[in-house]
């Protein structure tokens, strides 16, 4: 009789998800610090807004940049999901550019 080792683990849903991804913030006023960029009326935060057809008041798209680990990806998931747009991740390293 063999034992897996490596077999999924009987664990709750999203437990096996990595722990930074788990404790992501999932709405824009959980960000802390960033107020300049995340304040009221600044384009990010209008861009969190819901979208409404025709709406011209939220930027159309938006490029974030900077060095790895301050919040690029989980700023754009939670702008994407709060406003129900389309999110188009790009990564210069995997587009090989």
């Amino acid at each position: 009789m063999t034992q897996d080792l490596f077999g999924a683990v009987d664990a709750p849903d999203g437990m096996t998800r990595p722990l930074a991804v788990r404790m992501r913030p999932s709405s824009v006023d959980e960000v802390v610090g960033q107020s300049r960029v995340l304040g009221e009326g600044s384009p990010l935060r209008r861009l969190a807004n819901p979208a409404s057809k025709g709406s011209l008041t939220a930027p159309s798209s938006v490029i974030l940049f900077g060095p790895p680990g301050v919040g690029k990806t989980t700023l754009a998931y939670i702008v994407a999901r709060q406003s129900g747009r389309v999110f188009e991740e790009l990564s210069a390293v995997t587009s090989g550019v």
